[in-house]
């Protein structure tokens, strides 16, 4: 039972240290163009996180049942897991490198779990296609693979499109009209990007817990739980049915992250807002309706695509509309490295943390 809840709390940690990276990225632009001062873009982002986080489980399902199996992430696996995207993430946010906190936690499930395998790949769920639809399979390269791809591809081409409509629908209005304008509506395109984030990142965390509760019932951990305790029961979801997640954690887990946001997001922010491209509202209400709507996509499908790609993409491809010349290909080739990285990394540093639990006979 101590493990369980030591999972918990290395699952909480890291939503804190997702704080630093994602919730930072998806409020950088609204304080770049001072639409919203820290604190209120911070309290912003609380709110609509949390409302978010309720929005439904569908990648939380995919982290607890859909890309390893679930037998061998153990307690003391899941720990290794969360301590390498941990590491990872605490080490791009010290660069202000706005690295994929979802593709570190993937990362470091999949390596975690192929040690705990001893090299027996079929651990990993790659692929189980779907002959109705290719959004309801499962697996790394449905859920993970493809949208890892795809999704920084709509963010750039989306946001290049929606910043040229609005340059060709605003050619006329003076400058200071727009800004006007636009700095109300960035309040509902904040608000969006909020909420979109909670659909999306506020759950991954909670599919690792409900992981580890799925390993702690199915091994009868549970069998004789005191009644208040009884929501700590988890089973497998049947077919496409979406996961339960106690509501506790669901509150907890968002709150968590918008804690992390309010103490160290600002490495981030200044980076996305200030170093990658110079924004005004309209530039940053186009790169959150732009970013917001590829999260809310891909949330309803369960894949958990990073925050980074969605608003970084987005920006790049306002900054692109604005012309090259805006944009500054030197942070964003850091960036880019930052994400190629960010798998294999986690994932290669979560191998070698249970190797070393393996060695001293914590993980048999």
């Amino acid at each position: 039972m101590l493990l369980i809840f030591t999972v918990i709390f290395a699952a909480l940690v890291f939503t804190y240290i997702n704080g630093f990276h994602d919730t930072a990225n998806s409020i950088a632009t609204v304080i770049a163009t001072k639409v919203l001062s820290p604190r209120q873009a911070v309290l912003l982002a609380a709110v609509t996180n949390l409302l978010g986080a309720f929005a439904g489980t569908a990648v939380a399902t995919t982290i607890a049942s859909g890309l390893v199996d679930p037998q061998v992430a153990t307690s003391e696996v899941l720990i290794c897991a969360l301590l390498a995207g941990i590491a990872w993430n605490l080490l791009t946010w010290w660069f202000g490198m706005p690295a994929s906190s979802s593709h570190s936690l993937v990362g470091g499930l999949c390596g975690a779990c192929l040690a705990a395998a001893h090299n027996h790949w079929n651990v990993l769920v790659w692929s189980v296609p779907n002959q109705e639809h290719w959004w309801l399979s499962k697996g790394l390269l449905w859920k993970v693979i493809v949208p890892m791809v795809t999704s920084p591809l709509c963010g750039l081409v989306l946001g290049f499109l929606v910043m040229g409509l609005l340059y060709f629908l605003l050619r006329n209005w003076r400058s200071a009209t727009v800004n006007k304008t636009f700095g109300k509506l960035q309040l509902l395109s904040s608000a969006y990007m909020g909420f979109s984030h909670g659909t999306n990142d506020a759950q991954k965390t909670m599919g690792i817990i409900a992981l580890a509760l799925l390993t702690g019932t199915s091994s009868g951990l549970f069998n004789h739980l005191p009644g208040w305790l009884s929501f700590l029961k988890a089973t497998l979801p049947q077919g496409n049915q979406p996961l339960a997640i106690a509501a506790w954690i669901k509150v907890l887990c968002a709150l968590t992250m918008c804690a992390g946001t309010a103490a160290g997001g600002w490495r981030i922010i200044k980076t996305l807002g200030h170093k990658m491209v110079r924004l005004h509202p309209v530039h940053g209400f186009a790169a959150e309706t732009t970013a917001a709507t590829v999260l809310v996509t891909a949330a309803h499908f369960g894949m958990p695509v990073s925050t980074t790609h969605a608003v970084t993409t987005s920006i790049m491809g306002v900054g692109c509309a604005k012309g090259l010349n805006h944009l500054k290909l030197d942070v964003a080739e850091r960036i880019i490295w930052a994400w190629i990285m960010t798998l294999p990394a986690s994932g290669a540093l979560a191998y070698l943390l249970v190797c070393f639990a393996q060695l001293a006979g914590w993980i048999s």
